[in-house]
């Protein structure tokens, strides 16, 4: 039966698929699918990976002293015979024969049917059953891990093809997929970036949580926010991912299925007609240029930057090298190879490196029990805050950027500054970094120093930023979070999230007023320069650099080539000066 799931529009599109669920704690399981003639090694690394878990449960029961507790030898029990369920096996064949799916995939697949059957039971006894079998998957995970090394996942972008298969076609093993989670961490998205699927949606996050970022990131269709769409939704069940208006469809009828179809097929002829505005100079119509620069996480995402036209990167977050790594910091040559990648891919281009920002809804492996006792870690030890607590981890960054500035323009941007105090500590470490890169006699470049307006206090004294920084780069993400009180990670306060508050707009004009004034450049980093519906108001205000996702820029251009940017001047005012902007910015 057809029902529908309303959540939060994070990523715009129309993805079709076979839902695929996940739980927050597999989700760094590898997911790609395998050739048919791998089928048969797929199944036996399982059944080894089950044998050798049997074989070490049987030893810990066997050596159990006489004085263990009953309870203990029963639950080993219970393990032993999950391990041999019909219901696992069989599943995990049917995922990995049927629809070609990796070994660990098809186990954690399965899982999620089983343990959907498991909370549907009435007596309270079977229902907690699901934690045993849930600690003889990992088991089994772990020990295929350890088991030698998997068949490699295809290159990036294999699973795309997908998309081109008749959605109608319910045997096809092409079928397109999308992700459904309880929540996804920023470091396992960029996982799956390398992946199959061309949608996803979680049951919590806001729509600037950087979870949501990624998403936009990689450019396909995505819902957050979606409260209970992993409990409502089942495995293998047909969803329809609509990212403009923020719902999800589910098990829908063959018409639904072909009007969504058509509207998929009509973003991807409007993509079409963007990309013919790639390499068209972003200039207003009465002749102003503006500067369309690229927001990456890693690298490689240099790649999509140069391809639809940016003029640079505003803003490598370089937090990004920090995630997934259990903890294992990147050390100084890692950090330098990756910056420095970065500069070559852009061709010459300028790259605006973040210092990192650790903290809040990006949390590093090693910190995670440590910030779980935060009450509010977005207030807490975060971004420049947690770099200045730990200057030996920060003096490594600083000098593997200065090390890749010598190949290329580089500016070094740092988040989160608010204090005086903070801004003279920041340049001392660079200063430092400096001088002991001369001391190695290692080469290094020069690079323009700016900070993130990101905070009402720095927006508020921001006189005193420009007289000690090149150029500054305002975050709306988080200055709308702390202008506002809204934790834009939490769902349930998502609706006072307002980019059009008068308060934010206040804020982001002066800022640029005073940068005008002071002949500093100045750009809007966060999602808000991304969005459409605001890029005639920036550009009214002064703005004449954006950065965001490469996938937003071409849609940016195409506002600023139809834009009178000398006429929007005096509209601007009067917009930000109104009670509601957002009516006035709609009526326009």
């Amino acid at each position: 039966m057809t029902f529908s799931i309303h959540g939060l529009a994070v990523s715009r599109g129309i993805a079709i698929g076979r839902a695929v669920l996940v739980a927050s704690s597999r989700a760094d399981v590898a997911h790609y699918f395998i050739d048919a003639e791998k089928t048969a090694d797929e199944v036996q690394r399982v059944r080894l990976a089950r044998n050798a878990v049997t074989d070490e449960i049987s030893r810990v029961q066997r050596d159990l002293p006489k004085e263990a507790p009953h309870e203990l030898a029963a639950l080993l029990d219970v393990q032993l015979m999950l391990l041999q369920d019909e219901q696992l096996i069989s599943g995990v064949k049917h995922w990995i024969n049927d629809r070609h799916y990796n070994a660990e995939w098809a186990l954690t697949t399965q899982f999620e049917v089983i343990a959907r059957q498991f909370d549907e039971m009435e007596d309270e006894y079977l229902r907690e059953r699901k934690a045993d079998l849930e600690q003889v998957v990992e088991r089994i995970l772990r020990a295929m891990k350890g088991a030698g090394s998997p068949v490699q996942p295809p290159a990036q972008g294999a699973g795309r093809k997908a998309q081109q298969q008749d959605l109608l076609l319910e045997d096809s093993l092409d079928v397109p997929l999308v992700l459904v989670a309880h929540d996804i961490s920023p470091a396992d998205m960029l996982q799956f970036k390398q992946s199959l699927f061309v949608g996803f949606a979680t049951d919590v996050g806001g729509k600037t949580s950087h979870t949501a970022i990624v998403a936009r990131s990689m450019d396909i269709p995505a819902v957050v926010g979606a409260r209970s769409a992993s409990q409502l939704i089942k495995q293998d069940d047909w969803v329809i991912i609509d990212g403009d208006a923020g719902v999800l469809i589910v098990d829908p009828s063959p018409i639904i299925l072909a009007e969504y179809a058509f509207k998929q097929r009509q973003g991807e002829l409007e993509r079409e007609r963007l990309n013919r505005l790639r390499h068209t100079p972003a200039i207003t119509l009465d002749g102003q240029r503006v500067d369309l620069l690229a927001n990456i996480e890693m690298p490689a995402d240099t790649l999509g930057a140069v391809a639809t036209g940016a003029v640079g990167v505003g803003l490598f977050r370089s937090e990004f090298l920090f995630m997934g790594r259990s903890g294992k910091l990147p050390d100084e040559e890692e950090q330098y190879q990756a910056y420095r990648q970065a500069i070559d891919g852009m061709q010459g281009l300028p790259v605006t490196i973040r210092t990192v920002d650790i903290g809040s809804d990006k949390p590093l492996d090693r910190l995670g029990k440590a910030q779980d006792t935060h009450l509010n870690p977005a207030l807490g030890l975060r971004a420049i805050r947690w770099s200045l607590a730990d200057p030996p981890m920060f003096l490594t960054q600083l000098r593997a950027i200065l090390r890749a500035a010598a190949h290329g323009q580089v500016n070094l941007l740092v988040p989160m500054l608010a204090h005086v105090s903070e801004i003279r500590q920041t340049v001392a470490l660079i200063d430092h970094a400096r001088a002991q890169l001369d001391t190695k006699g290692v080469a290094y470049g020069p690079v323009k120093l700016g900070a993130m307006i990101e905070i009402p206090a720095a927006a508020l004294m921001i006189k005193v930023f420009l007289k000690h920084f090149d150029f500054l780069s305002l975050g709306t993400n988080d200055l709308i979070q702390y202008t506002l009180a809204i934790d834009r990670a939490d769902e349930s306060v998502a609706h006072l999230y307002d980019p059009c508050h008068p308060a934010v707009l206040r804020l982001v004009a002066d800022t640029i007023a005073e940068c005008q004034a002071h002949d500093k450049p100045v750009s809007v980093c966060g999602e808000m320069a991304g969005d459409v519906s605001m890029t005639r108001l920036l550009l009214g205000l002064g703005l004449r650099c954006f950065s965001m996702h490469p996938s937003q820029i071409l849609a940016v251009k195409q506002q600023v080539l139809r834009a009178d940017a000398s006429k929007l001047q005096a509209w601007a005012q009067e917009v930000i000066s109104s009670d509601d902007p957002a009516a006035r910015l709609v009526a326009s």
